[in-house]
């Protein structure tokens, strides 16, 4: 194998380079949507997420103390599973705990506990009980919140923003599954479609319309809401970096 280059069980046709794209994909493995650093087969266009192409065999997590999630390629059992921190069903690759149950996807078992971009902090909490900024319920998924505890953003709304823009990642239709080409072979279509990333703008002024006092600070939380989501959306596709929340933040505000 060349530098840079790894072998991988689930595509053992050619060797995966290690790549950087700023162009969203959907990753072989766990079939959730990426963007940024990635394993390629620039034959096949078969492409994994880091923690995907990279897992470990076996992981702890904080939020169970008691579980070990053991890395599977395929889903156990033939009952639909869904992921216990973004609730989203389990299509391929998965970390699971066989005493407890409990799944995560890869990078969903990978999202740090911390996202600071040194203005505004984000710490992953299990469970919270304010409500969420975009579906305005409490509880659910495992969400980010700052640390002021008036920005909170689930994990599950974080993705469902992708879906609502990309569906056509999670169904097949982004990529020709022929040629491998993106929304018909070139890359002006593929960033217009990628481009289709939500603002929660809207959102959150409907959110704050709820109670006539809060206009005045309504300004100042969705400049911070909006740093916010830039970085939950970036570690849920798998790259956390500062510069992919860079791309991901001038994607929203096209």
């Amino acid at each position: 194998m060349k530098y840079n280059e790894i072998s991988h069980f689930s595509h053992p046709e050619h060797g995966l380079k290690y790549d950087y794209t700023q162009v969203p994909f959907k990753c072989d493995g766990c079939k959730e949507a990426g963007i940024g650093s990635n394993y390629k087969c620039t034959t096949c266009n078969y492409d994994l997420h880091v923690h995907c192409a990279l897992p470990s065999p076996s992981i702890s997590h904080p939020f169970y103390t008691k579980c070990s999630f053991q890395f599977l390629a395929t889903p156990p059992g033939s009952v639909p599973r869904y992921c216990n921190a973004c609730e989203k069903d389990i299509s391929g690759f998965v970390y699971h705990c066989k005493a407890c149950g409990f799944d995560l996807h890869p990078c969903c078992a990978k999202l740090p506990t911390m996202l600071d971009d040194g203005e505004v902090k984000l710490y992953l909490c299990r469970k919270v009980r304010s409500a969420c900024h975009r579906c305005g319920r409490k509880g659910r998924s495992w969400s980010y919140r700052s640390t002021c505890k008036k920005y909170n953003l689930h994990v599950a709304c974080a993705k469902e923003m992708l879906v609502e823009s990309w569906h056509d990642i999670y169904y097949g239709g982004f990529r020709d599954g022929e040629n491998g080409d993106y929304s018909g072979g070139t890359y002006g279509q593929s960033w217009t479609l990628a481009t289709k990333i939500p603002n929660l703008k809207g959102t959150l002024q409907s959110y704050h319309r709820r109670d006539k006092k809060r206009k005045g600070k309504m300004k100042k939380c969705c400049q911070i809401a909006g740093l916010a989501v830039q970085f939950v959306i970036s570690a849920v596709l798998g790259d956390p970096t500062t510069l992919i929340a860079g791309v991901v933040g001038a994607l929203m505000s096209k």
